[in-house]
């Protein structure tokens, strides 16, 4: 008969210790890997004409980076020391396509998500023009606010971004078609921008996720979440926020407006003065199955006439400085619950308007930069101003509370005021 051996695992045989098991590797970085495979293509006389450079290479080349595919967004200052080199070197600076081309092929195969065909290196926002040449090339003088908001620090390394047009040129449809878009997901909301002409913040997802649970849970008027101080919010049913409007006075690509969509308020009403920010909003608009208008008044017109109509979202592109008389002109339903007020370094010169425009109870929520110790004294700063803008004693009450989103510099908070207005008739 023959013999059947069958293996058992022993009862008593000890399991292994995870602290004994040698630690996984870590993946390496593929654009460091992109950076040594290239340096290694060079030729070596190059080499020798750089080779006080190459040590330096490594410190600036980036250790992360955004996918918004097929577009790969480094952080700022990302090879410094290699553009600055390359510009001594127009061998150098010849090679450098073929750097790029490596490192989009090497972080393509890590990400995933596709083949990337456009390479880029972020810039903060600029506040100013602060050159003569960035000045002709937006149309304006030194120094003066860049109001539309354009990533003119938006360094294109790879890949066709669309043409060069002027911020304050006004784009064609054609314009519009030919541009390079992109889009993201945020807290299920699908947001769409064209890289080159308009701004996106990544960071102003914490806040926007805040507005979605807004009136979600009960009053928490007595309770104080992390990085925000005492502040009216109740819970109010969908079926009566769908009775009010929400009011956004720096539209954007939609950054907020889609989250009082999505709140549930009945109606939201935007002004936004970039046609480039206004064509993301309405793509990413139809994107989340939202339905939008976009009006476009007649410079000449003193005052324009919103009609309701079946649409969640209306978004003038126009300055907000025509946005109360607007409102204050609609035959439009349903008061005005929510005022976003969200332009940095801050919204102040809005924030009478805001006040003026919304209903017997409503939250105005004004973005403001402010230094880590001056947080409690602009937050009474701010509940003094509106407590002296309600008409009387006695007809109202005032409530602010902070939110802090993210830091904007060091020692400076991006704020994010609550005040509460509740005004009464007696």
């Amino acid at each position: 008969m023959e013999e059947t051996l069958t293996l058992t695992k022993p009862h008593n045989q000890p399991k292994k210790d995870k602290s004994q098991r040698p630690p996984k590797p870590k993946p390496v970085n593929p654009i460091l890997e992109a950076l040594q495979r290239w340096q290694d293509t060079l030729p070596e006389p190059l080499l020798a004409a750089i080779l006080a450079s190459i040590p330096n290479l490594i410190p600036t080349a980036p250790r992360r980076w955004v996918v918004y595919p097929p577009m790969l967004l480094l952080p700022s200052g990302s090879f410094s020391s290699l553009i600055s080199t390359a510009g001594d070197h127009a061998q150098l600076e010849n090679s450098l396509p073929a750097l790029w081309l490596t490192i989009l092929e090497m972080v393509s195969k890590r990400e995933g998500k596709g083949n990337l065909t456009r390479l880029a290196i972020n810039s903060g926002i600029p506040l100013h023009a602060a050159s003569q040449e960035e000045a002709n090339q937006e149309q304006r003088e030194p120094g003066q606010e860049n109001f539309m908001r354009t990533p003119s620090g938006l360094m294109m390394l790879h890949g066709d971004f669309g043409p060069p047009l002027p911020p304050t040129q006004t784009p064609s449809l054609q314009d519009l078609e030919n541009a390079f878009w992109v889009s993201t997901k945020q807290n299920g909301l699908v947001q769409i921008w064209a890289p080159r002409y308009t701004m996106f913040s990544r960071g102003n997802i914490k806040e926007k996720a805040r507005l979605l649970d807004f009136h979600e849970s009960g009053d928490l008027g007595c309770e104080k979440a992390a990085g925000e101080s005492n502040g009216k919010r109740k819970h109010i049913s969908r079926t009566v926020l769908g009775q009010h409007r929400a009011v956004d006075l720096y539209a954007g690509i939609g950054y907020f407006v889609f989250s009082y969509v999505k709140m549930g308020m009945g109606k939201v009403r935007g002004w936004e003065v970039n046609p480039w920010s206004v064509e993301g909003l309405r793509r990413g608009a139809i994107a989340n199955g939202f339905s939008v208008r976009v009006i476009t008044p007649d410079p000449t017109d003193q005052v324009s006439i919103l009609k309701d109509g079946p649409e969640d979202i209306a978004i003038f592109l126009q300055d907000n400085k025509m946005a109360l008389r607007t409102l204050q002109a609609s035959p439009e339903r349903g008061s005005v619950l929510h005022v976003n007020c969200g332009l940095l370094p801050t919204s102040e010169p809005v924030w009478r308007d805001a006040f003026e425009m919304a209903g017997e109870e409503a939250w105005l929520h004004l973005h403001d930069n402010v230094g880590i110790n001056d947080i409690e004294t602009r937050r009474s700063e701010i509940e003094t101003l509106y407590r002296s803008w309600l008409p009387g004693t006695g007809t109202g009450s005032v409530e602010v509370g902070v939110n802090l989103v993210k830091t904007f510099a060091p020692g400076v908070w991006h704020c994010v005021f609550d005040v509460y207005i509740e005004r009464s008739n007696m």
